[in-house]
């Protein structure tokens, strides 16, 4: 039987295996011991086949531990984050695995602010559905569920809140959106027609059968690339199942890396206002670069949405995101939000004139190489230490180990760590050049492959 993932970043397993009805009802169970009775829950869920059942258990188990649930059904994770600050509530359960295949299903836990809960919560929560000791509500305790179908509307008119749509709106772009069939596509149509785009929508029915391989990295995209050529489009969005990330296609039909979202997005933000940005330790520094051009900080969390929402929570910062295409809005909630990034880009074409292309070619580039291994959870240790000796007599080596080991190099950077989403060990290399990053990778895979062949 396949592994349940329990992490800061929720829980996410295969369904029918390490993911079951009676494991959604007791993190239900226990996310109600954590808040107690009478308090009131947020649910929502992506479009996945498996989310009816799911969020059926996971809302049983909130109800009989004397929670009331206000169910939103299919929306996007930001969607839900958002109703959880708007409506008061105490905090939100999303069920959903991101961008994991179709095979796989989660439930992410958010705070009433709405981000993520953080590590010192996650650990909470995880340690009570560990002992199972729930306390459930007697007949007149009962949660009371109900409904609520504005969330769509309201997420819309948050966004648009935050920027000057006429100004976008007369540009009319034309904008290719590749929604994969998840939750993003009822809601990023209405915010592309508020913005007065012409829309070109792949994948847009709500049915979660996945399009292509759900993370948008290229491999992925390349109908989407096609699609942005062939009607001669200002720009393609990409999308994941939950729709928190966000990934470009320039006007040539070529995929822009990953890490260039959240750059853009926060050239959009810093051109307009000035303060410290927030990210993780393997976002690629083209977001130092960024910040620095406009005299501003870049401060780093541990990989995982709810790190970077608390050091930007603590530090004060304006704005911030993840290198995956995550762009957060504290305005907004502190959480990814891939309708703020399209808002962002959008204005960022209508303000300057310039095309995409244009825009990335001003911002420094590295190269920047990701890969990863199969592994089980208890392997990522032993990596990461047989890693650090191995670098250990390189006297320019500096070792930050808040995050997995992350080695900086005068010529380059790489990170080993294990996933909090999948069972899988990441390393990531960033360079000035193809050979030193591509050298650093296949350096901590050798290390990496020799350890887990064991």
């Amino acid at each position: 039987m396949s592994e349940l993932i329990v992490s800061v970043s929720g829980v996410r397993g295969t369904v029918g295996e390490a993911l079951t009805p009676r494991v959604a009802c007791d993190f239900a169970c226990a996310f109600a011991g954590l808040l107690g009775g009478g308090s009131t829950v947020v649910l929502a869920r992506d479009t996945r086949p498996s989310g009816d059942s799911i969020s059926s258990a996971a809302k049983a188990g909130l109800l009989a531990c004397g929670v009331d649930v206000i169910d939103l059904g299919v929306v996007t994770t930001p969607g839900a984050a958002l109703m959880t600050r708007t409506l008061g509530a105490d905090g939100a359960v999303v069920i959903t695995a991101s961008h994991n295949p179709i095979e796989y299903n989660g439930m992410k836990f958010l705070q009433p602010s709405g981000p993520a809960l953080t590590a010192e919560q996650a650990n909470r929560l995880a340690r009570s559905w560990r002992e199972g000791r729930f306390r459930f509500a007697d007949a007149r305790g009962q949660g009371q569920a109900r409904s609520d179908d504005s969330t769509h509307t309201r997420h819309v008119e948050a966004v648009c809140n935050l920027v000057d749509v006429e100004q976008i709106a007369g540009k009319r772009f034309r904008v290719v959106l590749d929604s994969i069939n998840g939750a993003g596509c009822g809601v990023t149509p209405m915010l592309l027609q508020r913005l007065g785009c012409d829309l070109v929508h792949m994948n847009g029915e709500p049915t979660g059968d996945f399009a292509h391989e759900p993370e948008p990295v290229e491999r992925n995209l390349s109908q989407l690339c096609r699609a942005v050529a062939e009607h001669e489009a200002d720009v393609g969005f990409a999308q994941d199942p939950d729709a928190d990330r966000l990934v470009l296609v320039d006007e040539r039909g070529r995929f822009i890396s990953e890490e260039y979202t959240l750059a853009v997005a926060a050239a959009d933000v810093l051109a307009r206002r000035k303060g410290d940005l927030a990210t993780n330790m393997v976002t690629s520094r083209m977001i130092d670069d960024v910040a620095a051009a406009a005299g501003c900080r870049v401060l780093r969390a541990p990989t995982g949405e709810a790190n970077v929402a608390e050091l930007m929570s603590r530090e004060g910062c304006i704005f911030g995101g993840e290198g995956n295409g995550g762009v957060m809005e504290p305005q907004l909630a502190p959480v990814r939000d891939s309708l703020v990034g399209i808002a962002y880009i959008l204005r960022r074409l209508a303000e300057t004139g310039r095309s995409l292309s244009e825009l990335v070619a001003e911002i420094p580039s590295y190269c920047f190489v990701k890969t990863k291994l199969s592994c089980t959870s208890g392997a990522a240790g032993p990596v990461i230490e047989a890693t650090r000796r191995a670098f250990a007599e390189t006297p320019e080596a500096r070792f930050d180990d808040a995050d997995g080991l992350r080695i900086d190099l005068p010529d380059g950077w790489v990170s080993v760590r294990g996933s909090n989403t999948e069972p899988i060990l990441r390393i990531f290399a960033e360079a000035g050049d193809q050979q030193t990053a591509t050298g650093l990778i296949e350096h901590v895979r050798r290390i990496a492959e020799e350890i887990i062949g064991r």
